[in-house]
């Protein structure tokens, strides 16, 4: 029974392993708002299946700003893309990055990085 279940365990694991992995971001403020630069890694297939984007978020959810990715990067892993412009509320100390997929849509992992 226990080979039963490892093996089913298994067979299942590789379709939650699709979501964007955000291996590193920075933040730098300026007078016209915060730029956030994050690199992203995703076992891209071409269209039916890229990293489409992320967004910045208060640590309570707020979106403060998304980044669009246009394309697929399926010979460009890892690969880091930058958002400025973005607003971030006085006193805020760290947010979140969160990434999508165009097949799974938003991601359950997120990125926590203290504001310099």
């Amino acid at each position: 029974m226990r080979t039963v279940l490892l093996g089913l365990a298994l067979m299942a694991g590789p379709a939650f392993a699709d979501d964007a992995v955000i291996e590193g971001a920075a933040a730098r403020a300026s007078a016209s708002g915060w730029s956030f630069s994050v690199t992203l890694r995703h076992a891209e297939t071409g269209w039916d299946d890229y990293a489409d984007g992320w967004r910045v978020e208060t640590e309570d959810g707020e979106v403060l700003g998304t980044r669009v990715l246009a394309h697929p990067h399926v010979n460009e892993q890892p690969f880091t893309r930058s958002l400025s412009g973005v607003v971030v509320p006085e006193g805020t100390t760290a947010i979140v990055i969160r990434a999508r997929t165009s097949a799974d849509g938003w991601g359950k992992d997120l990125y926590q990085l203290d504001l310099p």
